[in-house]
């Protein structure tokens, strides 16, 4: 029997360890978190570190359906208001026709579906780029979120929905918090833990998770083959689609009261917290937990500017700062990578 020399051992693992898409974004997050532990006292409390993580958890639910999309070399610029679409449909179809908040949820998803559908369809049949279907969506949707919440309610918001039917218990599923010694933690921490579970399983240990990095490396060989590619591309904008309706229906529960113009922009800091994780703008590359190291900085650095006394301003340059060295380093990984294979 060979034996492997220690030397070899090791150099095996470096090697392993660099091919690792998400080892970028994951330096970058032991930076960020000492930074924020040395400059700012208040950053190092549990209950700072619960405020981070819900702020990162908002983020990385939807950071984890667009990271896979855009693993199939897709994209949605739609996501930030489809959120606020989904919460604004079910506050209104409740509070309108008097149904149970369950029943306004369970129409609201039915929409959100129809709207991942419906992008993906587009792309897929007229194979014009997702960057312009998605775009095209998303001011259809900013004007249908404006012009209707209008037409209906009179205002911009809608009005509040707290003293309506299934109202508690739907706060409890998407919007509670839970305490754990003696901190607070929103129950959408969880849910993210359990979507980003779900999505690495899918991702590695199942033959959709092939197809999904088939389809982004070489759409034509992929098709060759025989991957449904079509409907895989279908199927994961209507994933998007089911995370924009459960980021919707945390703001909904969480506030009882949606304003129609929010969510304008939040489509890029889920692509930027999906790229930061290590997700190839060129896909067939990228892991879901990737995506939520990429949102736990965005959380750390959110907050970590807020509790370091710094003017909130210079959070967009941090982040776009980040995004830029997080491109940089991935590509040029991704060429190391090469040259090594």
């Amino acid at each position: 029997m060979t034996k492997i020399k220690s030397g070899e051992a090791s150099t095996s693992i470096v090697e392993r360890a660099l091919k690792r898409p998400e080892l970028t974004s994951l330096l970058g997050a032991v930076l960020v978190f000492t930074l924020f532990m040395v400059v700012a006292p208040a950053f190092r409390s549990w209950d700072s570190m619960a405020t981070v993580l819900y702020a990162s958890s908002t983020i990385g639910i939807m950071a984890v359906a667009v990271g896979l999309l855009m693993i199939a070399d897709e994209f949605d610029l739609s996501t930030g208001v489809a959120v606020t679409t989904a919460a604004l449909a079910a506050s209104m179809f409740s509070y309108n026709l008097w149904l149970n908040t369950w029943v306004g949820a369970l129409i609201a998803l039915v929409i959100s579906l129809a709207i991942g559908f419906f992008n993906g369809f587009l792309v897929v049949k007229t194979k014009i780029a997702s960057f312009l279907i998605t775009l095209a969506t998303f001011l259809m949707l900013q004007g249908i979120n404006l012009a209707v919440t209008k037409l209906i309610s009179g205002t911009v918001a809608t009005p509040t929905i707290a003293d309506m039917e299934g109202f508690p218990s739907a706060r409890a599923v998407f919007a509670s918090s839970i305490p754990i010694f003696g901190v607070n933690i929103r129950i959408t921490v969880f849910w993210w833990l359990l979507f980003v579970i779900v999505g690495t399983f899918v991702l590695f240990k199942t033959r959709i998770g092939n197809w999904i990095f088939a389809v982004g490396g070489d759409e034509e060989a992929a098709r060759a083959v025989g991957v449904p590619v079509r409907g895989v591309k279908i199927g994961l904008f209507m994933f998007v689609g089911f995370a924009a309706w459960f980021v919707g229906m945390h703001n909904l529960f969480l506030f009882d009261s949606i304003q129609a113009g929010q969510g304008v922009g939040n489509e890029f800091l889920y692509i930027i917290a999906a790229v930061i994780g290590g997700i190839s703008m060129t896909g067939g590359r990228g892991t879901v937990v990737g995506t939520m190291i990429g949102a736990l900085i965005f959380g750390m650095t959110n907050q970590g500017i807020v509790y370091a006394g710094w003017n909130p301003d210079w959070f967009m340059f941090f982040l776009g700062g980040t995004l830029l060295l997080a491109v940089l380093l991935n590509h040029r990984f991704e060429r190391f990578n090469k040259e090594r294979s």
